[in-house]
């Protein structure tokens, strides 16, 4: 079969790999859209210690089963599906909690097994979600990164009313968005320096938007709430100056969640936080509940139509398509492989 094997930092090939085989609880997927996640960006630029080369990567995907293991009674050879990437160990305390997210044996397809920038890729069966006739499979594959706004939002705790400033307007910023005007909240303000993901923003409905090249996000969520700040702040970049700016914009009480994973440290103004009781707190992925509860907000239309946000390409682009969202990010937000 053909896969996109990373080799190593800016190193992506085509090549013929062997057919994956399901094991007695597993299916094997026939690929048909793939989504390129902006933490495989530092993994293809050999910044992420979790990715190892020679690795297929691709963690946010929907196909048609077209094999299945001895033990899989529930899924049948045709059947569409997407797929949570993300499995725990299922015994510990923290998979007991429903926290299968921060088990520390999880297992993510196109990390710690085979991804799906290929034709065929194997999954627990566990993992996959049967789709409805009318959701696409590139809706389908979208179930992944929506899986993370809701899980940002859900941390968050945001409600009806909630101002929230989503810092960042690449996928996990518009999933943010979508997934707070879900639960009630508004997005009062969307920052990035990409002036068509801002109109990708607005669309999706952000209320207010900041070109980050000529204004402070800070400055400019102040002056929309009288001085006050924010209600709750999501930073999707993950850089040393997103969390710097998303400590400064959110008010006094208020809830700085950080999904971004850009860098590895990050200095904080902790006297500042400790007095003003600004709660920051770590988001990571989603529990198989988030996932679900994309799915339903996928199958629901809550995500805007993918025309004016996603460009899907072949599977032969991925290597220049990963180029060239390190070299020249492109207005769209999304680019979904189709193999």
């Amino acid at each position: 079969m053909k896969a996109v094997v990373w080799l190593g930092p800016r190193r992506m090939e085509l090549q013929n790999e062997p057919e994956p085989q399901p094991q007695a609880s597993e299916v094997i997927l026939r690929v048909e859209a793939v989504g390129i996640c902006g933490s495989e960006l530092s993994g293809y630029l050999g910044q992420n210690s979790l990715r190892v080369p020679p690795l297929v990567m691709g963690h946010e995907f929907a196909g048609t089963i077209a094999a299945v293991g001895a033990n899989v009674s529930d899924l049948a050879i045709g059947d569409r599906v997407t797929v949570n990437p993300l499995s725990g160990c299922g015994v510990c305390a923290l998979c007991g909690m429903g926290l299968e997210n921060l088990c520390t044996k999880r297992q993510i397809i196109g990390i710690h097994r085979p991804g799906a920038f290929a034709e065929l890729v194997a999954a627990p069966a566990v993992s996959c979600t049967k789709l409805p006739d009318g959701l696409g499979m590139v809706a389908g594959s979208l179930a992944e990164p929506l899986g993370c706004g809701v899980r940002a939002v859900r941390i968050g705790a945001v409600g009806a009313g909630s101002r929230v400033l989503v810092l960042g307007a690449g996928t996990i910023g518009l999933m943010c968005i979508a997934a707070t005007r879900k639960a009630g909240g508004r997005v009062t303000l969307a920052a990035d320096p990409n002036a068509g993901r801002l109109q990708t923003a607005t669309q999706w409905g952000a209320e207010q938007l900041c070109d980050t090249r000529a204004d402070d996000p800070a400055e400019v969520a102040r002056r929309l709430t009288d001085g006050l700040g924010v209600d709750v702040v999501i930073d999707a970049v993950g850089t040393d100056t997103t969390r710097r700016v998303a400590v400064r914009a959110v008010r006094p009480g208020g809830t700085v969640v950080l999904v971004g994973l850009h860098e590895a440290e990050s200095p904080f103004e902790a006297n500042y936080i400790v007095r003003s009781e600004i709660r920051v707190a770590g988001s990571f992925a989603y529990t198989q509940a988030d996932f679900d509860t994309a799915v339903d907000m996928l199958v629901a239309g809550d995500v805007a139509p993918a025309a004016s946000w996603l460009q899907e390409r072949d599977l032969e682009e991925c290597g220049d398509s990963f180029a060239e969202l390190i070299d020249s990010p492109p207005a769209v937000s999304k680019i979904v492989l189709r193999p």
